[in-house]
C-alpha cells in the first residue's frame, strides 16, 4: 500500500497528509503527568505529578512528538506547565524540554509558556521563575488557588 494514503474499514483509501501532526496524549497515573499535545490549537499541557522511576523515558515520547511538531513546520506553541509535584529527574526533563522547543536549529517556535502554582507554593513559584531566567520565552506564572 502506498504510504501516502490510509486504507480505512470500507476498503477505500484516503489520502494523508504529510504535514500533520496527530494528537499526542498520555493519560495521568499517580507518578506521570497527563499530556496533551493538540497541534490543531498549537497547545501542549502537562498537567499532574511527575515522579517516575524513569523520567527520561517517560519524557522522551514527548520529546519526540515535539521534534515531530518543529519538522512538520508548526511555528507557534503555548505550552501549559500545571505540576503539583515533580521530583529532580523530572525538572531535569522539563529543563531539556524548554531547552528543545527553544532551540533555533530545526526550526524556531514561538512560544508562550504558562507555568501554574499553587498560590502558597513558594518552591513551585521559584522554579518557574528560575526556568523562565534561563531562556528568552515569553515566560507567564499563574497562580491558581488549589489544584
Amino acid at each position: 500500500m502506498n504510504a501516502s494514503v490510509l486504507s480505512n474499514n470500507l476498503g477505500t483509501t484516503l489520502p494523508l497528509s504529510n504535514n500533520v501532526v496527530r494528537n499526542f496524549i498520555i493519560n495521568p497515573t499517580s507518578v506521570t503527568p497527563g499530556v496533551n499535545l493538540i497541534p490543531e490549537k498549537e497547545y501542549l499541557l502537562i498537567k499532574g505529578r511527575s515522579c517516575p522511576d524513569n523520567a527520561l523515558g517517560f519524557y522522551n515520547q514527548i520529546f519526540d512528538s515535539l521534534e515531530d511538531y518543529k519538522v512538520k513546520g508548526y511555528k507557534n506553541l503555548r505550552v501549559f506547565f500545571n505540576l503539583e509535584y515533580f521530583n529532580t529527574s523530572s525538572a531535569k526533563c522539563l529543563f531539556i524540554l524548554l531547552k528543545k522547543l527553544n532551540s533555533k536549529e530545526e526550526g524556531s517556535l514561538n512560544l508562550e509558556v504558562n507555568w501554574y502554582y499553587e498560590e502558597d507554593d513558594e518552591d513551585m513559584y521559584e522554579t518557574g521563575e528560575d526556568l523562565s531566567d534561563c531562556f528568552d520565552i515569553k515566560f507567564n506564572l499563574l497562580p491558581v488557588e488549589n489544584y
